[in-house]
């Protein structure tokens, strides 16, 4: 896909490609560093992929300035973007929030920005470790 079918693409459409690769990046992340249980897999990912995580992490781009004006437009058409799903186990803000952080991981994977969503899942990483120490 080029960057002009991703452009075309809605908020939610984004957001779905997005949760599932930023969830691959995590569950990369924690077998490298040697977990195998599954029930500690789990419980370990969700500190990174849940809704409250992601929209921390937002805050926290926003903060170091590290979103691209385009990432915060992907961002912002995400967490903009009429679900028909709830939040299950959050609020609504803090969801809307999470679809538009998921729209961003969608945008970069789909134009191909490898080492952009490298850099992204990075300072997931590093930004999630250092609240859980």
């Amino acid at each position: 896909m080029n960057k002009k079918d991703a452009e075309l693409l809605n908020g939610i459409a984004l957001a779905y490609i997005g949760d599932a690769v930023y969830e691959v990046f995590i569950r990369d992340y924690l077998l490298n560093k040697g977990l195998t249980k599954p029930r500690e897999l789990q419980r370990q990912a969700v500190q990174y992929v849940s809704a409250k995580a992601q929209a921390e992490l937002i805050r926290k781009m926003e903060d170091a300035d590290f979103l691209t004006e385009e990432e915060l437009l992907y961002f912002k058409r995400g967490r903009n973007a009429h679900s028909k799903t709830t939040a299950k186990n959050t609020d609504v803000v803090t969801y809307r929030i999470s679809t538009g952080f998921e729209a961003v991981v969608g945008f970069l994977h789909l134009t191909k920005k490898v080492e952009r969503l490298e850099e992204f899942a990075q300072f997931c990483i590093k930004n999630i470790n250092s609240s859980i120490k």
